[in-house]
C-alpha cells in the first residue's frame, strides 16, 4: 500500500516537472523523423497480464516489429535522435504514465516481452508476482546493454542464454530484499548514474 503510495505521488510530480522537458523531446522526435512522438509495445506485467508500456519513439516508425526484439547500439532501425535518448534513457520518462495508472512500478523487475517471458515462464512466476518497474538490480547492471550486444555475433542467443537468466536472478534478489528503503537507494543510484555514467 506504501509503495503504490509512494509511486502514484513521484509518478505525478514526475510527469508535471518533466513536462516542459516532454515538449521539448516530442518536438525533436518530430523534426527528426516522421511517425508518432510515442512508442507502445506489449509487455507482460503483475500476474502474467499483458499490457502497452509506453517509451519515446527511438526506431523509424514501423519498423520496430522487424528483426528481434532486442536492440544493439548499431541497430539500422534507430534514429538519430533515437539513439541520444536511448543513450540518456530518457526515451524510458513517459513510463511514469504506466506508473501513474497502475501497470508499473517505479521500482521492480523490469517487464519482458511475451516470448522471452514464455521461454522462462515458471522463473518469472514470483517476479510478476509483483508490479514490474522503471529500474531495478538489472537495470542498473545492464544500462549499456545495447552497446554489449552491439559487439557479439549472435545478440539473441547471448540475451537469451546469459544475460536474461542473469536478469532473472537480480530480479530474485530484488525480491529477497525489498523494501521502501531498498527502493529508495535504487532510484538514486539509478538518477547518478544518468547524471555521471560509468566509465567503459
Amino acid at each position: 500500500m506504501i509503495k503504490r503510495l509512494v509511486d502514484i505521488v513521484a509518478a505525478s510530480i514526475g510527469l508535471l516537472l518533466f513536462s516542459p522537458l516532454f515538449l521539448i523531446l516530442a518536438a525533436l522526435i518530430k523534426l527528426d523523423s516522421s511517425g508518432p512522438v510515442l512508442f507502445r509495445q506489449e509487455r507482460i506485467g503483475r500476474g502474467f497480464i499483458p499490457f502497452l508500456i509506453y517509451k519515446f519513439r527511438t526506431m523509424v516508425a514501423g519498423r520496430a516489429n522487424e528483426g528481434l526484439c532486442i536492440t544493439s547500439r548499431n541497430d539500422a532501425r534507430i534514429t538519430r535522435v533515437g539513439r541520444w535518448l536511448r543513450a540518456t534513457k530518457l526515451d524510458e520518462l513517459p513510463q511514469l504514465l504506466n506508473v501513474l495508472i497502475g501497470d508499473m512500478s517505479l521500482v521492480g523487475p523490469r517487464p519482458e516481452v511475451r516470448q522471452y517471458v514464455e521461454l522462462f515462464r515458471s522463473e518469472y512466476e514470483p517476479l510478476l508476482s509483483i508490479r514490474p518497474g522503471m529500474t531495478d538490480l538489472a537495470s542498473l547492471k545492464y544500462r549499456d546493454e545495447g552497446d554489449f550486444l552491439a559487439q557479439v555475433e549472435d545478440p539473441e542467443a547471448e540475451y537469451v542464454t546469459r544475460i536474461l537468466p542473469d536478469k532473472i536472478e537480480l530480479g530474485n534478489m530484488y525480491l529477497r530484499r525489498a523494501s521502501l528503503l531498498f527502493d529508495l537507494s535504487l532510484i538514486l543510484k539509478t538518477l547518478l548514474r544518468l547524471v555521471w555514467p560509468a566509465k567503459k
